[in-house]
């Protein structure tokens, strides 16, 4: 993204420093809260998402005016960001936490945002999985199987949860990108051409196991034409 390592760091920080027992947003997700946004096919205005940032209360109890100012200025800067990267080119980068212990890469936060950003327009998500191609829909049902599996909700087996949890940070850009091409077709008229190039190199090969958990083949699941 075109957001310098060292804003992100300032963001990370700002965000850190709000009341932690509001729980508010990590840096990871509220990229993936600012992305589930910004892929709606409905405007979702900042009086409408900036309060869930500030965490469970929706009050940010910030300790003077110039930490509010640096704080909705820091995130607005990182929403108008990722508004601009994707005018640029459906393919996103997000922002991923990292287990200090185990060097692993943890897509949970990330997916819990994108999942609590497509709670704020039920119906219009609705409509996009009923009107989506086959890549689309896939894509959709395989971000709620990795919120369910975040959840503790997952009806999958442990050893296909390991699977996914291998395969979910390099498959969430494909699936974000396929997304883009149906719930804001507008963002396609550029980079449509690429964004599929990009579809088909990350996608699963029809023999893999399908990424849904469903036990079955790509071929047989979400890859079935």
């Amino acid at each position: 993204m075109s957001c310098s390592d060292q804003d992100l760091d300032r963001l990370d920080k700002l965000l850190s420093a709000l009341p932690q027992e509001n729980f508010p947003m990590t840096l990871s997700e509220f990229d993936g809260y600012v992305t589930g946004i910004l892929a709606c096919p409905d405007l979702v205005p900042p009086s409408e998402w900036l309060p869930h940032v500030w965490g469970e209360t929706g009050e940010a109890n910030f300790p003077d005016l110039t930490t509010a100012e640096e704080t909705i200025s820091a995130v607005k800067a990182h929403y108008n960001s990722v508004a601009s990267e994707m005018t640029k080119t459906l393919w996103i980068e997000p922002i991923y936490e990292v287990d200090p212990n185990s060097d692993e890469t943890l897509w949970e936060p990330w997916v819990d945002g994108f999942a609590w950003a497509l709670r704020l327009r039920p119906e219009a998500w609705q409509t996009v999985l009923e009107q989506a191609d086959d890549e689309t829909r896939s894509s959709l049902i395989f971000l709620f199987a990795l919120q369910d599996i975040n959840e503790g909700i997952s009806k999958s087996t442990d050893e296909e949860i390991d699977e996914i949890d291998l395969q979910a940070p390099d498959l969430i850009p494909n699936c974000v990108a396929a997304i883009l091409l149906v719930s804001r077709p507008e963002l396609g008229m550029g980079a449509g051409s690429v964004s599929h190039g990009l579809l088909r190199s990350k996608r699963p090969g029809r023999n893999d196991p399908c990424p849904c958990g469903s036990g079955r083949k790509y071929k047989q699941c979400c890859g079935k034409n």
